[in-house]
């Protein structure tokens, strides 16, 4: 059964293209991860936050990405990470049109 990860953190910017340009290589990274289905990157300047909702096959490899994230971006000096996993209901969503 697909789950869903959510995750924010703090984020000072670049926003928007600059985004896209300083962090194309993570997402090409983040999109070969074992598991992944997709990820939706969400960024809000006025809050300062950044984060994603991604959809994996199963929990494990959702457990096991946001451990390894959660490390990666203590490296890059994010001082909190909040992460939850959801399961997903999939009849209910699919009547909502959610890309399943």
């Amino acid at each position: 059964m697909p789950v869903l990860l959510q995750v924010d953190f703090p984020f000072a910017g670049p926003w928007g293209d600059g985004m896209t340009e300083a962090l194309r290589g993570l997402a090409e990274s983040i999109a070969g991860e074992p598991g992944l289905i997709w990820k939706i990157w969400t960024e809000n300047p006025t809050t300062a936050e950044a984060g994603g909702i991604y959809l994996f096959t199963d929990r494990a490899s959702a457990e096991a990405y946001l451990t390894m994230h959660t490390a990666r971006l203590t490296d890059f000096g994010v001082p909190k990470v909040n992460g939850k996993i959801f399961d997903v209901n999939p009849t209910l969503s699919a009547i909502d049109r959610a890309p399943l």
